[in-house]
């Protein structure tokens, strides 16, 4: 069956992706514009009216910049924990009569799509990462990792199953430390409430890797702290060292990924 993921935009200036049956489809953030969400879609032939809902993993700004207008033009509903819609609300406009509160660590469904609600180290007011697998098919799972601080016990055993994960690679610790940021601001990318650096997205993937992971994409890469080309060779170097042939990915904030068979 039909099981794909779109990841539209990954950076510090918005993020965005998409997860989608035969049936069903779902936006996971939405902190970019929403023509350039639309024109993602049509480009690899999503109709825009597809979307059946947008889930929210947090309340900042590069994840919820187009939630409330995408909701309201859809007539969509908008899954958030009540905290994230506590520190919200004023972002999203008027959208009360289309709210879908889900309790973090629960599962609920939307269309023929399961969707695994669990913590994330970040600071925000209740953040969260997901994993999504298809009714019909438990072995294929999307995990998505980002905006987390460290790898908690809890992420680890979410994501130790999943066939695609979407992984934070969010900076190159020598780059960070030595870059123009203020000593502040590095120490709270940096914190266990921060994001992953290259080699942490590394440890990550040591401790769940297994023989059913196809695909890996390095996402939320930071324009100012990482690089592409640095973020791939450090997964790639660890990948080759175990002779792994996954899939690797290195996500863009400004270009869609193309579309990904979970």
């Amino acid at each position: 069956m039909l099981f794909q993921t779109l990841v539209i935009a990954s950076g510090s200036k918005g993020n965005s992706l998409l997860v989608q049956t035969e049936t069903s489809a779902i936006l996971l953030d939405a902190g970019v514009s929403m023509r350039r969400i639309q024109e993602s879609l049509e480009k690899v032939g999503i109709p825009f009216s597809k979307l059946a809902a947008i889930l929210v993993s947090h309340e900042h700004s590069d994840h919820t910049r187009s939630v409330g207008a995408i909701s309201r033009k859809l007539k969509i509903p908008i899954f958030i924990n009540r905290s994230t819609f506590a520190q919200c609300d004023w972002k999203l406009g008027r959208v009360d009569d289309r709210l879908a509160f889900f309790h973090t660590g629960s599962s609920f469904q939307i269309g023929d799509i399961i969707v695994e609600a669990f913590s994330s180290s970040h600071d925000a007011a209740d953040s969260c990462n997901f994993v999504f697998y298809p009714e019909s098919d438990s072995n294929r799972k999307l995990g998505v990792a980002t905006d987390l601080g460290y790898p908690t016990q809890l992420s680890l055993v979410k994501l130790a199953n999943t066939s695609t994960l979407v992984l934070e690679s969010n900076h190159d610790e020598v780059m960070l430390m030595e870059g123009p940021y203020d000593w502040h601001l590095k120490q709270r990318i940096r914190s266990s409430q921060g994001h992953l650096s290259n080699s942490q997205a590394v440890g990550l993937v040591s401790a769940i890797m297994h023989p059913g992971l196809k695909n890996l994409v390095l996402a939320h890469l930071s324009e100012i702290n990482n690089d592409p080309r640095l973020a791939h060779s450090t997964m790639e170097t660890f990948l080759q060292s175990i002779r792994s042939e996954v899939n690797l990915i290195v996500a863009e904030q400004d270009k869609a990924s193309g579309l990904i068979d979970i």
